[in-house]
């Protein structure tokens, strides 16, 4: 008999808890509801629970900007720049600025390749207006000079072995009104607008025996291109001339003197 009443009264205060917890707020912040959700009757607070994915939602979030914005190009940065945290916005402007120098190394290679013509009305665009650090190589001709066409050629490829100078030709007289025959082939070297060198006429360039490394030999010389040449060919065919001479140089023998001294 008394087990039984002990076992109703278990029942009726575990109903009573079950009700008590089912009239109040689970969430709410009492003594009580922590009292239950120590005995398992309440489950763990949401608020909390919440909260937790919150703020592991945010710190991906973060780790998804800091790690994304490495791929984008500058105009993905300039889209998103709102989207970013004040403690990213150091690291992005160093990212952004080391893309922009990036960019503009780009922009300097690969952009010519080519020796372009062009007209007297070209001439201030093309050549004074080249842009900032670009070397500009413009080579006055005329058709029918063998030289010129020589040097044509050989200012062909330069060009692509050099395509960050910029190279352009010009039937002399459509650039220079009367220019002088005479004074062909004319090379001018511009950097910034300003004339860096110029040669003019024939015997400065040695005429049709003239090499494309020779001719870029005297172009790095003004600093138009960068060659990996270690010294300038012509010495080497000088040196090669020189050296031919002596060797096919007659020589004289003993009794040649001895007979000279008789």
């Amino acid at each position: 008999m008394r087990s039984s009443s002990c076992f109703l009264l278990n029942t009726e205060h575990t109903e009573e808890n079950r009700t008590a917890s089912e009239m109040q707020d689970p969430n709410e912040d009492t003594e009580w509801n922590d009292i239950l959700r120590k005995k398992g009757i309440l489950p763990p607070k949401e608020t909390l629970k919440n909260e937790e994915e919150e703020e592991q939602y945010l710190q991906q979030q973060q780790h998804s900007v800091v790690k994304t914005y490495e791929n984008m190009t500058l105009e993905e940065l300039e889209e998103n720049e709102d989207e970013f945290s004040e403690d990213d916005e150091a690291a992005i402007e160093m990212y952004r600025q080391k893309r922009l120098a990036e960019w503009k190394t780009n922009q300097m290679k690969n952009v010519f390749g080519e020796v372009n013509e062009i007209s007297g009305q070209d001439y201030i665009q093309e050549v004074n207006k080249a842009g900032e650090g670009i070397w500009v190589v413009l080579h006055l001709y005329k058709q029918g000079i063998p030289l010129c066409t020589l040097i044509n050629q050989h200012l062909l490829e330069l060009a692509r072995k050099f395509p960050q100078t910029k190279f352009l030709k010009s039937i002399s007289t459509t650039c220079i009104p009367n220019y002088p025959d005479c004074n062909l082939p004319t090379l001018f070297i511009y950097l910034n607008g300003e004339m860096k060198a110029q040669f003019i006429g024939p015997l400065l360039f040695g005429g049709m025996n003239l090499r494309v490394d020779e001719l870029e030999w005297r172009l790095s010389e003004t600093g138009a291109v960068k060659t990996d040449l270690e010294e300038n060919p012509r010495k080497q065919i000088q040196d090669s001339l020189m050296t031919s001479i002596r060797c096919s140089a007659p020589t004289r023998r003993d009794d040649d003197v001895d007979s000279d001294e008789d």
